[in-house]
């Protein structure tokens, strides 16, 4: 049977350099990005290149993750092709992107969209990675029980207003919004987990701390203090996204069989030095 994986955010960033690295393990890969032409341009560069050999298809897909139907499509695609395998969830924007309703709606229930859609392809050896962020670590000082509480349910209707109304005008802040959608993440790769797992699939999440990315780099511009994270780094540096590429790509690996429900902080130890009892 075919082994086919799905690489979003693939245009650019550490979903393309997660896109290089799953183009070795899977038959067929499917990248996603709503860029039209950076995905397209991602899709003819692996196709031609030798380290994609082992690939027999690499398929361009251009699609909004929180278009409910359009990953209904996706998933209709995979099933198509052969058996779902490797999945690596980088789609999503930064602060600086949207505004705090849209930080939600892509960060999290984007994810929680794909997670639906893609639930019922989940088997033995199915693997999925989703993107979070160190940011949860750094930004949320405390829990707030009516916040996870809401965080834990992104598709409910009136998520939006059940999250306003536990965090207050906070929430609006972008930064604010971007730290707690992504400790949803956190939570959702945990709850997939424990739903994927009696089928013999696993379920993390990755935190990238601060990664040399355009993405990262327009965060950087908007955002000094970005700088001071950067010299409190143990390491002393930004990340490269094939740093994170390679965790991902292990946690994808058959070598990692039994690792899922988990979290996998990738910083360079910033929030060690910033939250630890190093601090």
């Amino acid at each position: 049977m075919t082994a086919v994986g799905i690489a979003t955010g693939a245009g650019r960033g550490m979903g393309l350099a997660c896109a290089e690295r799953m183009a070795d393990i899977v038959d067929a890969l499917l990248l996603v990005d709503l860029d039209e032409a950076s995905v397209a341009a991602a899709a003819g560069n692996l196709s031609a290149s030798t380290a994609s050999a082992r690939a027999a298809h690499v398929e361009p897909i251009v699609l909004d993750v929180t278009d409910r139907e359009g990953l209904g499509r996706l998933a209709a695609r995979v099933a198509e092709l052969g058996t779902l395998r490797a999945v690596a969830h980088a789609a999503g924007i930064s602060p600086t992107m949207a505004d705090w309703r849209r930080v939600f709606a892509v960060d999290l229930v984007g994810s929680a969209l794909l997670a639906e859609a893609l639930r019922p392809l989940a088997t033995a050896g199915t693997a999925t990675v989703f993107f979070a962020s160190m940011a949860p670590l750094l930004g949320i000082p405390e829990s707030v029980p009516a916040a996870d509480a809401a965080l834990d349910a992104p598709l409910d209707e009136d998520f939006l207003e059940q999250i306003h109304e536990a965090l207050g005008a906070a929430v609006e802040d972008t930064g604010v919004a971007y730290a707690w959608a992504k400790r949803g993440v956190q939570r959702l790769a945990q709850r997939e987990a424990v739903r994927v797992g009696p089928v013999g699939a696993r379920v993390c999440s990755v935190s990238p701390g601060i990664i040399d990315t355009p993405q990262g780099r327009q965060e950087a511009e908007a955002h000094p203090y970005m700088e001071v994270l950067v010299q409190s780094t143990p390491l002393g540096r930004v990340g490269g996204p094939e740093e994170v590429a390679a965790v991902v790509a292990f946690i994808l690996s058959d070598e990692a069989s039994f690792l899922t429900g988990v979290d996998i902080l990738v910083d360079g130890g910033v929030c060690a030095a910033l939250r630890g009892p190093a601090a």
